[in-house]
């Protein structure tokens, strides 16, 4: 098989998320709706990117809903998601090689057009390759909810080897130039805090959060960098809001923010969970 033509299968469905595709989408619908509810006060203005837990359903679905309750089946030239790597290190930045990405309810086609102009404005930064890909899952679970709010469009999917400050910038830019281009939605997948007890867990991604608020990519990075908070994606917040701020879509919204703590009723080690709204 051609690289070109391969198709990556889902890695974590039964485990993330429902496998059985009815069972899935009547998962993601309820938590879409309830959300719907939880938001009497949607942010104005056109979505531009969301912040996105990737989580468990069972733990940061709703969390995750709440961006996601925002689309209203637009149609998106290129949405992009751009993901930390759990499993493997690599240098640079990876873009999904392959034909497609696949969950439960269906293909997801890779913008192959949208990918080559990665290549050529990112440089040595931007890689094609499956590097991150293969079995990650906060890719992965941000796509049926997807499927069902978003209207048609074209996947690139990124994953970030490194999170250095310049790639973030890089990729920023990157995605800002193609902004230019077409109609795109950026989902920056990330949780907050690892495994502090339930209330500092709080005050850290309070932190986080102040920065998403305040649409600050390079306080963001400072404070993780400080320890003052922590985001397993904080390269792809930074990035989506660098990109954010080069299109002047510069209203950040915080939606929802838990932890784990409130899900499971532990509160000795936690992990917390934000979805916000760009536009």
């Amino acid at each position: 098989m051609k690289e070109s033509d391969f198709v990556r299968p889902p890695s974590v469905a039964g485990f993330f998320y429902p496998e059985d595709k009815t069972e899935l989408e009547k998962t993601c619908r309820t938590l879409i709706d309830k959300a719907r509810e939880h938001i009497k006060a949607p942010p104005v203005g056109k979505v531009f990117g969301i912040i996105s837990p990737h989580a468990g359903y069972q733990y940061s679905g709703y969390t995750a809903a709440c961006g996601y309750a925002l689309l209203n089946r637009e149609d998106y030239d290129t949405v992009i998601v751009v993901s930390p790597s759990h499993r493997e290190y690599f240098e640079g930045i990876s873009v999904f090689s392959g034909k497609a990405y696949s969950s439960p309810l269906g293909e997801i086609e890779v913008d192959s057009d949208s990918r080559n102009l990665f290549l050529e404005f990112g440089g040595d930064v931007v890689i094609e390759s499956r590097a991150g890909h293969k079995t990650e899952h906060a890719l992965e679970v941000q796509l049926p909810f997807l499927q069902l709010t978003a209207g048609h469009f074209k996947l690139l999917p990124i994953v970030m080897g490194d999170q250095r400050a310049d790639y973030c910038r890089t990729l920023g830019n990157v995605i800002g130039d193609l902004a230019k281009r077409k109609r795109i939605l950026v989902v920056a997948s990330s949780d907050l805090s690892h495994y502090h007890d339930y209330d500092t867990a709080n005050k850290m991604d309070q932190v986080c959060s102040d920065d998403i608020e305040r649409s600050d990519p390079d306080g963001l990075l400072r404070d993780i960098e400080n320890r003052n908070c922590e985001a397993c994606g904080g390269g792809p917040i930074a990035s989506c809001l660098y990109a954010a701020n080069k299109v002047g879509a510069k209203e950040a919204t915080v939606l929802y923010h838990c932890n784990s703590g409130d899900t499971t009723g532990d509160k000795s080690g936690v992990v917390g969970y934000l979805s916000a709204v760009i536009s």
